[in-house]
């Protein structure tokens, strides 16, 4: 029987295997992305400095009254569109896409998809 614990160690050794390959600049940072049972985060991170650029998740106050339940597709649309946003308030047109092990199928789709849509270059 294969656990939940099993799923998340195997999740985090492909998240490793990628990083390796990856790497966000200051003129192109890595959009990060991480979902729980309840929720979707989503970072832009610059990796030459070490810092978070801009963040959203479906906890964010701006969300809060559009979303009711932050585990499904609709919500990851949702943050998508947000993290695009703030990106190009920041001046940034293009990222790194890391999926974070996660496979490119539901929420993650569903996040990438609309960021691509709002204007985010990967």
């Amino acid at each position: 029987m294969i656990t939940k614990a099993d799923k998340n160690k195997a999740r985090l050794k492909r998240h490793l295997r990628v990083r390796k390959k990856i790497e966000g600049t200051t003129e192109r940072p890595r959009l990060n992305v991480f979902r729980s049972s309840k929720h979707i985060y989503a970072q832009l991170i610059d990796d030459v400095k070490g810092v978070t650029i801009a963040s959203a998740s479906t906890m964010d106050k701006e969300l809060n009254a559009d979303i009711k339940n932050g585990g499904d597709v609709e919500s990851a649309r949702k943050v998508g569109e947000l993290i695009a946003k703030r990106a190009k308030a920041q001046g940034y047109e293009t990222v790194v896409f890391d999926r974070g092990g996660y496979l490119y199928h539901g929420r993650i789709q569903a996040l990438a998809d609309a960021a691509r849509e709002a204007g985010l270059e990967f």
